[in-house]
């Protein structure tokens, strides 16, 4: 019984975020058990393009790191802010939101040349983090039950975290210049006087992704509670 509870709340999980939340723990599970190891996943553009070991421009966004706090933290956000923002601002735009993806990590791979990073999914999820912190403004945050803030100001509170336990605020930081690169392009730009749409989603994409029909017992998480923890609670403005 519980097993089937578990495996139906698995498949309630929207496809993007299934797959790419699984494939995190899967490659976490593959190295603690000693079946790969992190030399074999890092971003090293010399192996990337002279020994031609392209697995590691996808490799490298799999893995946060030994299992332990820094981890599980990543992988809660990381779950919780790819689902809202696949159940919420791209829900039915499955598509579009591969294409965030695959935008998002163009062009940190791009800058990761020249920062010297060799793991980018803490990066990316910040990306995640604040594209729905852009798209949701009005929302109250409550982080650890200390600070009280709007969630627009959510990125730059994970920042001042990491920086707290010694990481380089580095990988925050290029985490929230992708995430507003994509924000601008896709929400800001295109909406202002003389302003064009310049990201467009691939047909290949939608023809691959999209689906007409939605499924009746899809139970998307409510977005008016973004963090769901005590470090990242939240309500609407007025609600």
């Amino acid at each position: 019984m519980a097993y089937q509870s578990l495996r139906l709340e698995y498949l309630q999980i929207p496809p993007v975020s299934r797959a790419y939340t699984t494939a995190c723990v899967l490659t976490t599970a593959a190295v603690q058990l000693e079946l790969i190891t992190p030399f074999q996943l890092y971003f090293n553009p010399e192996l990337i393009f002279k020994h031609f070991q392209i697995w590691r421009l996808i490799t490298n966004f799999l893995f946060f790191g030994p299992v332990g706090f820094n981890f599980l933290f990543n992988m809660i956000f990381l779950y919780r802010y790819c689902r809202m923002l696949e159940e919420g601002s791209f829900r039915g735009r499955t598509a579009d939101f591969v294409f965030m993806f695959l935008f998002g990590g163009f062009l940190m791979t791009l800058f990761g040349l020249f920062v010297s990073l060799v793991f980018l999914g803490q990066a990316f999820t910040i990306m995640l983090v604040y594209v729905w912190s852009r798209r949701n403004p009005y929302v109250r945050m409550n982080f650890f039950g200390l600070l009280n803030f709007q969630a627009p100001f959510l990125p730059w509170v994970l920042m001042g975290f990491s920086l707290l336990l010694g990481n380089s605020i580095i990988v925050d930081l290029l985490g929230i210049a992708v995430g507003h690169i994509y924000f601008f392009l896709e929400d800001v730009f295109p909406n202002q006087p003389g302003g064009i749409r310049i990201l467009k989603t691939p047909s290949i994409l939608r023809t691959i992704f999209d689906t007409p029909d939605e499924d009746p017992n899809y139970n998307p998480l409510p977005e008016e509670r973004p963090g769901g923890f005590a470090w990242g609670e939240g309500q609407r403005l007025g609600g």
